[in-house]
């Protein structure tokens, strides 16, 4: 089974390029992060005449989630749980997928930016990584797999920027952002592309300006973080960054994992 995920940065104006790749690649599940649309505005039906069954859970001209999958979707959970119920951005959408030896679990999530530091903003970041991990750590204790996906906007190491000076004052980088993120791991989950390429200079995201892509500025801050059981069944985890370099491209490239499920 290949699942991927993609901040597909709007996904009716990125629809050409996300049809392409999955004529091109054909993954098994597809998650997207950044549709900015809402529900019933996602373009499912040019989805679904590709094979795809699709959750949505959208918001009107920014955030969002997604799940394409060529199996059946079951057990669907919209909204990260935790919180005090004020948190209405669409950002986390988990399914459960049947695979041939048993089912997989996989949470589609798109992670609070967090900027500027300092602000209101920077605190929701942390807090919602907090609900993060105690949901993960609500998950293994079935002991099943699972897979967390999406784009996490955090920058876990300086292996994983190419200069990364240029973001010592930015929410993705900060010492706060990273312990989070470590502590999400220290449960027992993996970072799947650290496991199996553990020093190589991987990015997944390039911005727009100042000719990142052209310079390979590029970052890492789209994940897949697997449990045990999951990590159990992973035979490989590649990036698909040739897709940067399309016309009118995502800023953000999809990441395959292949796990025997």
């Amino acid at each position: 089974m290949q699942i991927a995920t993609w901040n597909i940065n709007g996904v009716k104006a990125r629809l050409a390029n996300l049809l392409r790749w999955l004529k091109e690649t054909a993954p098994d599940v597809c998650c997207l992060q950044e549709i900015k649309c809402e529900d019933e505005a996602f373009p499912g039906e040019a989805l679904e005449e590709l094979g795809y069954n699709v959750a949505v859970h959208g918001q009107k001209g920014f955030n969002g989630v997604a799940v394409l999958s060529k199996r059946p979707l079951e057990d669907v959970t919209r909204r990260l749980p935790g919180g005090d119920g004020s948190d209405q951005h669409s950002r986390y959408l988990e399914v459960v997928v049947p695979g041939d030896r048993g089912v997989i679990r996989i949470a589609c999530l798109y992670l609070p930016n967090g900027n500027p530091i300092g602000t209101d903003k920077f605190q929701y970041k942390l807090d919602w990584m907090d609900r993060l991990t105690a949901r993960a750590g609500e998950l293994l204790k079935d002991e099943e797999a699972f897979v967390m996906t999406g784009d996490f906007n955090v920058i876990p190491a300086p292996v994983d920027a190419r200069r990364p000076e240029l973001w010592v004052n930015d929410a993705l980088f900060q010492p706060e952002t990273r312990a989070r993120f470590r502590n999400l791991l220290n449960l027992g989950l993996t970072d799947a592309v650290r496991l199996l390429h553990p020093d190589e200079p991987i990015y997944t995201f390039w911005d727009y300006q100042a000719g990142a892509w052209q310079r390979n500025n590029g970052i890492r801050i789209d994940h897949q973080v697997m449990s045990p059981q999951a990590v159990d069944r992973l035979s490989s985890i590649r990036v698909d960054r040739h897709v940067r370099g399309w016309d009118k491209p995502s800023d953000h490239v999809p990441v395959i994992a292949e796990l025997d499920v």
